[in-house]
């Protein structure tokens, strides 16, 4: 069981670094969560948007290891490898040339593969998913729903600090992310 979820953490998170530093990075595209929060930082201040995002999840992960230790213990080793291979992997920027849409499209659906695949393995990246786990047991929504709106805030933020980020393409990769992410899931989660 214990080699499952690490080949899902290595296997996820490699997916997760190329499809950003191949696919996003170049044309300033945009993400949700945790990954669009280390983007725009990485865009306004040029700093690592792996380390960022580490960074980004120590409150969160503080409120987790009071209120909800299972998800500290289950995310903390998604976070932590994802973010050095986000890091890692920016080597590969400029290896492929593609138009913005088809880069969204792809690399929506690779970071949409890498999160689908640690989360069959009930691992993550962490981050916002917790807040989001937190408002919607407070306010009784639909997780999906407050991720959705909790994303949808990060890349209208980030299109309009950030000049050269097209709106529309961030928007085309939060969406493809979260169908790739919901077709990989979708099973685990009707128990199958």
């Amino acid at each position: 069981m214990m080699i499952k979820k690490m080949a899902a953490i290595i296997g996820g998170s490699l997916l997760l670094g190329i499809g950003i530093n191949v696919f996003l990075v170049p044309h300033h595209l945009l993400d949700g969560g945790m990954i669009g929060l280390g983007l725009i930082a990485k865009y306004v201040w040029h700093v690592q948007a792996g380390l960022t995002m580490i960074v980004l999840s120590v409150p969160l992960y503080a409120i987790a290891w009071f209120y909800y230790r299972p998800f500290f213990y289950n995310s903390l080793h998604g976070l932590l490898f994802s973010s050095w291979m986000i890091d890692v992997l920016s080597v590969l920027r400029g290896l492929v040339a593609l138009d913005p849409l088809l880069s969204a499209v792809i690399g929506g659906m690779l970071v949409g593969a890498g999160i689908g695949v640690m989360l069959r393995e009930e691992t993550s990246t962490g981050g916002t998913d917790l807040l989001a786990q937190f408002i919607a047991k407070w306010t009784d929504w639909n997780v999906g729903v407050v991720i959705f709106l909790i994303d949808a805030c990060i890349v209208s933020v980030g299109s309009f600090v950030i000049d050269s980020v097209p709106f529309m393409y961030s928007f085309v990769v939060v969406t493809v992310v979260g169908a790739v992410t919901t077709m990989l899931t979708r099973e685990k989660t009707m128990g199958v």
